[in-house]
């Protein structure tokens, strides 16, 4: 896959939802158009901090990696979906999905 048709956005960077084989969103991130390339190049999920203005290899430091299966581009292009193979917590607080830490509504099954 080439980065063409991505929209990055004013700062250069598409959002990025990752989801586990199963289909469990993991966590959402930024990458710029060096990230998704380094990603697509490694297989190793690859991204943007915007935070610390700098990129970074998912579990370079914790050993919890994301090996990319597949890497697909939403209809509008500026939303990308990457599923991926996990080793280990997806989030820094260490638990499997950035999303186990509170629910704001849970409906009732119909």
């Amino acid at each position: 896959m080439s980065t063409n048709g991505v929209a990055f956005n004013e700062d250069g960077l598409v959002s990025v939802v990752v989801q586990s084989r199963s289909g469990r969103v993991l966590m959402v991130a930024w990458m710029n158009e060096q990230a998704l390339d380094m990603t697509i190049n490694s297989g190793i999920m690859t991204f943007w901090s915007r935070s610390r203005k700098e990129i970074w290899v998912k579990g370079a430091t914790s050993g919890n990696t994301q090996r990319l299966l597949k890497i697909e581009l939403d209809c509008d292009g500026d939303a990308l979906l990457a599923t991926v193979d996990e080793s280990g917590p997806a989030c820094h607080n260490g638990t499997e999905s950035c999303f186990d830490s509170q629910t704001l509504f849970e409906g009732e099954e119909s």
